[in-house]
């Protein structure tokens, strides 16, 4: 897919389920999005000035509702985050955790990460991106919604720095084969496991994840490194 082609990209990779807002959501995007939220705009960002120093910058794509990403920040104080959220109760709750949390090193965009990626994330500027349980789109005919397809991996791996990584997380097992097999080709990366990877400490076992622990349930990690 080419730039032009991602530029008129017509199909998302995500459904607005907006859902109910709570009260205290409408609070924090109301008091919050001023002060951690980016607007989209189709210009690169200047990470030293949104953060206000110079450190390591890691992007995660598909917030949820914000409780991961918030407790990844908070564990690692010498990076900052820049999570990617499109639903606004899970942007309202990660705003909600900013504030409670006091983080410092945490901003959230809301748009679709395609756009966001294309248009504002510097190349060779990441030092790592998360993307964790993406949307499975299980249906054969809705595969090509799916996120984690080789267009936007090759986008992704030109923001990696030489020696940064993209990790990929899901618990949809034919998901996480694509995955590898996308990541696999994409000649920028290179795999740091002999096919899956075990969980790096780094990334928190959600509560959704403990229970399907112990219903089972599998979990597979995809963990690249950009090559130098």
């Amino acid at each position: 897919m080419s730039d032009e082609d991602l530029r008129h990209r017509s199909i998302r990779s995500f459904v607005l389920r907006q859902g109910r807002v709570s009260n205290a959501q409408a609070r924090y995007l109301e008091t919050g999005m001023p002060r951690w939220g980016i607007p989209y705009r189709a210009q690169l960002l200047d990470f030293d000035a949104v953060f206000g120093r110079n450190a390591p910058r890691i992007l995660e794509i598909g917030c949820g509702m914000g409780e991961t990403t918030a407790i990844i920040a908070a564990a690692h104080p010498q990076n900052d985050y820049l999570g990617i959220e499109v639903h606004t109760p899970g942007v309202g709750s990660l705003l909600k955790e900013i504030a409670t949390r006091e983080l410092a090193n945490l901003r959230v965009i809301q748009h679709d990460a395609v756009e966001v990626v294309r248009d504002m994330i510097p190349r060779d500027s990441l030092a790592g991106i998360h993307i964790y349980f993406p949307d499975p789109w299980p249906k054969k005919r809705h595969h090509k919604r799916r996120l984690v397809q080789a267009p936007f991996v090759a986008e992704l791996a030109a923001r990696l720095a030489p020696g940064s990584y993209l990790h990929c997380a899901t618990d949809w097992q034919e998901y996480a084969q694509q995955m590898l097999e996308v990541l696999g080709a994409e000649p920028l990366l290179a795999n740091t496991a002999a096919g899956f990877a075990p969980r790096p400490d780094y990334r928190p076992l959600t509560k959704f994840e403990q229970r399907g622990q112990r219903l089972g349930h599998g979990v597979w990690d995809v963990v690249f490194e950009r090559r130098g």
